[in-house]
């Protein structure tokens, strides 16, 4: 009986012994695989900002004048006007207290479970 039981305990340990083993590499793999993705995401990252140095170099008007005025007459550009900016006399004004009547209706639409903008939506079409 006792004999028996060793053998079972040599046996479990064994098997034990070989699991640990295994998760011992596995997890060195996951470490090995971790480390080059980071590598990697390094290396991006000092690309991208490569790329934003350069595209921002690109994109100051010193460098971007001589483009536009070598592509002026294909491109079809015009000087800007004062007149096609808007004034702030065109803007609306906010209204003074918020329509209360309205505000009511919508929630009470919106508790019965009825949307409001669906309705909108149907009616358009």
């Amino acid at each position: 009986m006792i004999r028996t039981l060793n053998i079972v305990f040599v046996c479990t340990s064994i098997f034990a012994l070989i699991g640990v083993y295994a998760l011992k590499y596995s997890v060195s793999e996951t470490a090995a695989e971790k480390a080059a993705i980071q590598r990697q995401i390094e290396r991006q990252q000092a690309d991208l900002s490569l790329l934003k140095a350069d595209w921002a170099f690109l994109n100051q008007p010193a460098n971007v004048a001589p483009i536009v005025a070598r592509h002026v007459a294909e491109l079809n550009l015009q000087n800007l006007a004062q007149d096609q900016f808007g004034r702030f006399e065109v803007l609306p004004l906010r209204l003074t207290a918020p329509d209360a009547l309205a505000l009511d209706s919508l929630f009470e639409s919106l508790n019965s479970g009825v949307d409001p903008i669906q309705q909108i939506i149907s009616e358009s079409n």
